[in-house]
């Protein structure tokens, strides 16, 4: 039963897409990373609780496939705020994310970061 199990979540591993705006922050890398962790011995390893573990499998699959956004379909795709989808996964690309938080530095600390991050090496 391991072996399927196995199978079954490389299988969804296989069709979860990977974004790569979100580096380190995906959700399909953080399940690749937990699926080999938790089958480290592949087709062979052993299950403590199978119920769990299929039932994380079956969660992942309704995530997947958009079993609740499609049970629940929304008038608009956008937020109170008028926000597209588009435009949140623009915003939450993790270069977005680096350039608002050197944005939110002061004069001071970028200063201080600009000369003091020099190598010994660099001023031969």
């Amino acid at each position: 039963m391991a072996a399927t199990r196995y199978r079954r979540f490389l299988k969804l591993c296989e069709e979860w897409p990977v974004e790569e705006t979100k580096r380190q922050r995906d959700l399909g890398v953080f399940l690749r990373q937990r699926v080999a962790q938790a089958f480290r011995e592949g087709e062979n390893t052993q299950i403590a609780d199978p119920e769990t573990c299929d039932r994380m499998y079956e969660s992942l699959v309704r995530i997947h496939t958009n079993y609740y956004k499609n049970k629940y379909p929304r008038l608009k795709d956008t937020s109170f705020t008028g926000v597209t989808v588009e435009d949140c996964k623009m915003i939450l690309a993790t270069d977005i994310l680096k350039q608002m938080e050197d944005m939110k530095k002061g004069t001071w600390k970028k200063l201080r970061e600009k000369f003091y991050a020099k190598k010994p090496e660099d001023s031969k």
